[in-house]
C-alpha cells in the first residue's frame, strides 16, 4: 500500500461510512478463513517476519509516561528541520533529548 492509498478517518466518520455500506473491509471473508488460511497468511506478512509464535506470552504493556505541557525556545532551523521529517516532530525532539540524557548516564 502506498502513501498516496492512505486516508484518514475519524471514529464517527468510520461509522458513518459502515451504516452507509462504505466500508472496504471484508470481515465475512476473514471469519470465512480456516485455521491453516490465516497460519498461511500470518507466515506471508512481512511484518510477522522472525517473531516467534508465542510472542504473546513474553508481551508486557508498557504505559508511557505523562507528559507535561511546556513552552520551549528552540531555533527557528531546529523546529523547521524536525517538522519536515513529517508528522510526529514533537514525538521526535522528545526522543532525541531522552537519548541525550540517557547518553548522559544520568537518570532523568
Amino acid at each position: 500500500m502506498s502513501e498516496k492509498d492512505m486516508r484518514r478517518y475519524s471514529a464517527g466518520e468510520i461509522r458513518a461510512r459502515r451504516s452507509r455500506g462504505e466500508s472496504r473491509s471484508d470481515f465475512d471473508r476473514v471469519r470465512r478463513k480456516s485455521e491453516a488460511e490465516l497460519e498461511r497468511d500470518i507466515a506471508a506478512d512481512p511484518d510477522f517476519a522472525g517473531i516467534h509464535k508465542n510472542w504473546y506470552k513474553d508481551a508486557q504493556a508498557i504505559v508511557p509516561a505523562r507528559k507535561k505541557l511546556l513552552s520551549l525556545r528552540i531555533d527557528s532551523d531546529i523546529l523547521e528541520w524536525f517538522k519536515r521529517q513529517g508528522p510526529g516532530y514533537q514525538t521526535r525532539i522528545n526522543g532525541v533529548l531522552r537519548a541525550f540524557v540517557r547518553h548522559s548516564g544520568r537518570k532523568a
